[in-house]
């Protein structure tokens, strides 16, 4: 495999990297940069800007408005932005459901649901994990019964990202109690506005609310929101579980970590000499930056596979290891600025009250940053449950 960039694809690079330097307003690439929460507008009107430029959906064919670039641009485009300080384009809508419709839906879904994706106009979130059905989804227990020309839902979905936000949930649900467990399930959109949806916060050990337990109670979802044939959502499940794992791998974020680390390394002293010089600390950061190159590597490879067909345990690697870089370079930054990362002063950070904060002003967000990077081993599918895909599906063991 070549690994160098065609010309074309280093002016490509360098396009998208002169658009994120002119269209990421500096307070948002500030806070991106080092490490500080950006609110719900600042994520959708990075999206509506992407959009106006054509770039709205990198990974989508432009049958549906989206570039119809190759594996290699898209990835460049992805790691341009994260590095360049640009916030994330939200992966629920674009990179989960919308390959599930575009690939299974009807033709009305796909006219009704992706243009309002694309555009930002519609924010999504997954309803997959409830109270006893993480790692065994198969186990899930919120029902949709058919009556009339609507399914009556009713359940708990738990963990479920930015639901405070969500214009819609895409959920699992079981719609035949008697069929084996992954033959019942079925793939439904549900709009969160509807009558009997409740969302309740959960908040994380970083202090933050990003997850949230969303009660369904009655809750009336027309037939026509059905994807794909009625108890076959399993399958559909799996196709939109390989997209998750391929984007928590998260190179392009993991290189911003990596540059925040250098850059925090040499602001560090020990003995009196950038902490960046000192042979231990250097070889720790040596070996997570190896890693991540060759994540990087494997990335590029398994797009390209997923170009010619679906990729389907082999996401479970890009996962495993991605997650686990993650966590690396989170105790990392921590190591570096020790006492300093006590997550009780993020707030103070958030409101910009300096004579609360004690050390340097980079320090606060490292510590919420190290308890929320502990859940990337676990959500998309656990590491655990991944190794043994990896076991049986690759190695055959």
């Amino acid at each position: 495999m070549n690994l160098d960039f065609t010309p074309a694809e280093e002016a490509f690079r360098e396009e998208v990297r002169a658009f994120v330097r002119s269209r990421v307003p500096p307070a948002t690439r500030t806070k991106m940069l080092d490490g500080r929460h950006v609110s719900p507008r600042d994520l959708v009107e990075w999206q509506q800007s992407l959009h106006r430029q054509g770039w709205g959906a990198p990974s989508w064919p432009q049958e549906y408005g989206g570039t119809g670039w190759s594996p290699v641009l898209q990835y460049l485009f992805e790691e341009e932005c994260a590095v360049g300080g640009a916030p994330v384009q939200l992966p629920f809508g674009l990179k989960m459901v919308a390959p599930v419709i575009m690939t299974f839906g009807t033709t009305a879904q796909k006219q009704r649901f992706l243009p309002r994706i694309i555009s930002g106009q519609d924010w999504w979130c997954q309803g997959y994990s409830e109270p006893g059905a993480g790692s065994d989804l198969a186990s899930l227990k919120t029902r949709a019964e058919k009556q009339g020309d609507h399914f009556v839902v009713n359940g708990q979905k738990t963990w479920i990202t930015l639901a405070q936000y969500a214009d819609w949930i895409f959920c699992l649900v079981r719609t035949d109690p008697a069929a084996k467990p992954q033959a019942g399930i079925s793939f439904l959109l549900i709009d969160m506005k509807s009558p009997g949806v409740t969302v309740r916060p959960i908040i994380t050990m970083d202090g933050r609310h990003e997850v949230n337990e969303v009660w369904f109670d009655d809750v009336r979802v027309p037939i026509e929101n059905l994807v794909g044939e009625e108890n076959r959502g399993w399958t559909y499940a799996k196709f939109l579980l390989g997209h998750e794992r391929t984007n928590i791998a998260g190179v392009g974020g993991s290189k911003r970590e990596l540059a925040r680390l250098k850059r925090i390394a040499t602001l560090e002293r020990k003995n009196g000499a950038p902490l960046i010089d000192d042979p231990c600390f250097a070889a720790k950061v040596a070996e997570v930056e190896i890693e991540l190159m060759a994540l990087a590597i494997t990335t590029l490879r398994m797009l390209a596979a997923e170009a010619r067909a679906n990729i389907g345990a082999e996401a479970s690697l890009l996962k495993i290891k991605g997650s686990e870089i993650q966590q690396s370079l989170a105790e990392l930054l921590m190591q570096a600025v020790g006492p300093y990362a006590l997550p009780l002063q993020l707030d103070a950070f958030e409101r910009g009250d300096a004579e609360a904060i004690t050390g340097p002003a980079y320090a606060p967000p490292l510590g919420a940053h190290h308890c929320k990077t502990r859940k990337t081993s676990i959500y998309g599918g656990s590491n655990e449950i991944q190794r043994s895909i990896v076991a049986r599906t690759l190695l055959g063991m």
